[in-house]
């Protein structure tokens, strides 16, 4: 009485008993099985046009059953074994994770970590950065963002040292990357705290505007001036109009104040 559609990709090795001149034969009868730590699940079926169809049946692991209970699993339902076997969740991964102190993670989270990518090396990896029993939560959120041990690393040799987790998920959201600081220091702003440089992402001050208002003889403009003059459209076409009417040497407020109220240049 459970219906549910659910897609993955598996690697045709995986599948014992199966072969690709099977898959690519019209009518073929196909009888095979996906081993894993979790269980087996067994496939029946025929394929068509590289395509195929038919019935499975999963047979759990009691062995994997069985040690999952010794290490306080004990309520183990028939649709989580089946998760934990259609994304390979192994053994050794559990007990590793308990070993690193991770205190009996929830099946979801186990699967949640598979799905996306959250394996031993990216754990052990961002240990050995400083970044030790990072919650499971935001390890899924790191690998759902790409917040890779490299971006990490480039961040230290710009000076950015011991971002929080959160910080990085959203510097990386917000299209951070270390181009962008770097085109920043070029132009005197060096070690922009990271909630800044995401501010500024988002409101569009780019190293480009930057040095524009550089060349209009507006240096070292605070970075809350440079956002305020973005979300008020005080853009540097706009400061040339109204040099262009004789309107000179404007302080950012004034600019700013000119927007606000309406004047177009």
């Amino acid at each position: 009485g459970v219906h549910f559609n659910s897609s993955d990709s598996i690697r045709l090795d995986d599948l014992r008993g199966l072969t690709a001149a099977q898959v690519d034969q019209d009518g073929s009868v196909a009888k095979f099985e996906l081993v894993r730590d979790a269980g087996t699940i067994e496939f029946e079926g025929r394929f068509k046009n590289g395509k195929g169809a038919g019935s499975f049946l999963f047979k759990p692991n009691q062995n994997f059953v069985s040690e999952m209970r010794s290490l306080r699993y004990e309520e183990l339902s028939l649709n989580g074994l089946f998760s934990l076997t259609l994304h390979d969740v192994r053994m050794e991964f559990v007990r590793a994770l308990l070993a690193l102190g991770y205190d009996r993670p929830a099946i979801e989270e186990l699967v949640s970590m598979s799905i996306h990518g959250v394996n031993l090396d990216f754990i052990n990896e961002l240990g050995s950065l400083g970044y030790e029993r990072v919650p499971i939560a935001s390890l899924v959120s790191m690998r759902i963002h790409s917040v890779t041990t490299e971006f990490i690393r480039d961040l230290k040799g710009l000076g950015y040292e011991s971002v929080p987790v959160e910080g990085l998920v959203s510097m990386r959201i917000h299209s951070v990357d270390p181009d962008f600081i770097r085109g920043l220091g070029d132009l005197g702003y060096s070690k922009v705290p990271t909630e800044e440089l995401v501010s500024m992402q988002i409101h569009g001050v780019t190293a480009a505007f930057v040095k524009e208002l550089k060349e209009l003889g507006y240096e070292s403009v605070p970075v809350a001036e440079l956002v305020s003059m973005r979300i008020h459209g005080v853009t540097s076409d706009f400061i040339r109009r109204m040099k262009g009417r004789g309107i000179s040497d404007l302080s950012i407020e004034h600019l700013i104040s000119l927007r606000i109220h309406g004047s177009e240049g």
